[in-house]
């Protein structure tokens, strides 16, 4: 028996997912664990995995259709239910003699059969037909469906609209001799359409704004002892060896405070404040028009140097598209640092449901005020602002927790060990 082939979660957060490329064709077998589909989600491009054995019979969502999880993209069975061009066969019930109806005359066309329905009257057809009927302005309660229980398919959608999509107007030329005006005042805008991980970035970011309530808290770090450090760490590395950036000491510090101040290592959900055991640091990394955040997990038990080499190793998957949404998820706290842009402060915006965020600034010489001497030295700064949910975190936790990085990060000996 046939079975359906549906949109899978491949993420915490998706709800969407769009059919980038079938990697099997219609009459193909399948076995379980084979590549059968590359769907694009809100986090990654992913290799779906077949988890039935059979043959490909029916494909009911084109490449580049977009279907909620759970709906139907395929269907696996045996090789005699489908008619052989993507449709399963119709298979008629056997009726006796006396039950059977009269034949019609030959100059009198058979009677259309009902669409058929889920059963709570609305019309059974494939996400791909109703779109496309929603297209071509075709009424589905109009078609027979020729798929598996009367369901209706593409090719039937096709065939009531024509066998063809209707074609757009022209837009009329121009006078001769007279330049096309602009749409609007602006001019012919260009559009361009967000791909599905855009628009999640951009969606979470805009309900993190508009639920969120934000604060935030500015610091300058003085990271001449972690500019020294870090030389040190280049003389003594073997070759090949990653040497830890100024963002992998960032991260750790991040870690020591977020263990020692587990409120900034939560999230608020439904009224209250749920505190995580794991500290798991995401880094934000600029990669394909899109803002992606992998995950550090157990930054606080991992070494500087474990903390250096998983950094490169996920900002390089990033950047090559290879990450997968397991790496993407779980994170429970973020650095965003947009220093190597010249930046010298800015305030970011909170990854809900985590309670905080750190943006990292660009790390400068200044001119500042010993403090014991009273005279004025130049020393390595690094200007630092950490974004709050209020409802978590009021000013002396964000401060208090914001003193606990800077400290670790001013005397970063502890860091190496």
């Amino acid at each position: 028996m046939a079975v359906d082939v549906v949109m899978p979660r491949l993420s915490d957060s998706m709800e969407e997912g769009t059919v980038l490329r079938w990697l099997k064709s219609i009459g193909d077998e399948v076995k379980r664990g084979d590549e059968l589909v590359e769907i694009e989600t809100d986090k990654a491009n992913m290799t779906y995995e077949a988890s039935d054995e059979g043959t490909l019979i029916e494909i009911l969502a084109a490449e580049g259709a977009t279907l909620p999880i759970g709906e139907p993209i395929a269907r696996i069975g045996d090789p005699s239910e489908s008619s052989g061009d993507g449709r399963p066969a119709k298979k008629e019930p056997e009726q006796r003699a006396e039950e059977r109806e009269p034949q019609p005359q030959a100059t009198a066309a058979p009677p259309r059969p009902p669409p058929a329905s889920n059963g709570d009257g609305r019309v059974k057809a494939s996400p791909v037909a109703r779109r496309m009927a929603r297209d071509l302005n075709v009424q589905l309660d109009s078609i027979a469906g020729s798929g598996p229980g009367g369901r209706i398919v593409k090719a039937d959608v096709e065939a009531a609209a024509g066998g063809a999509p209707t074609a757009a107007p022209e837009r009329p030329a121009p006078a001769p001799g007279r330049a096309p005006e602009p749409a609007t005042a602006k001019g012919e805008a260009q559009v361009v359409e967000l791909t599905r991980l855009q628009a999640t970035v951009a969606r979470r970011m805009a309900e993190s704004k508009a639920t969120v309530p934000h604060f935030y808290l500015s610091m300058e770090i003085d990271m001449t002892e972690a500019v020294a450090l870090r030389a040190r760490l280049k003389e003594i590395a073997a070759e090949g060896q990653a040497v830890p950036t100024f963002n992998d000491m960032v991260v750790k510090a991040c870690a020591r405070a977020l263990r020692d101040f587990p409120r900034a290592n939560g999230s608020y959900r439904d009224g209250r404040i749920e505190i995580y055991p794991r500290v798991n640091v995401g880094i934000a990394v600029a990669a394909q028009d899109a803002l992606v955040v992998p995950t550090v997990f157990d930054a606080d038990q991992k070494s500087l140097g474990d903390i250096a080499r998983k950094s490169r190793e996920l900002a390089q998957k990033v950047r090559d598209g290879s990450i997968i949404p397991p790496e993407l998820s779980g994170g429970t706290f973020t650095v965003s640092t947009l220093g190597m842009f010249g930046v010298s402060n800015f305030s970011g915006v909170i990854n809900p449901p985590q309670a905080a965020l750190l943006a990292v600034g660009a790390l400068e010489p200044k001119p500042v005020a010993d403090r014991t001497t009273r005279r004025v030295v130049v020393r390595d700064m690094m200007g630092v602002t950490l974004a709050c949910d209020h409802r978590i975190l009021y000013g002396a936790d964000g401060a208090q927790f914001l003193g606990r990085v800077r400290d670790v990060l001013e005397q970063p000996l502890s860091l190496a060990l």
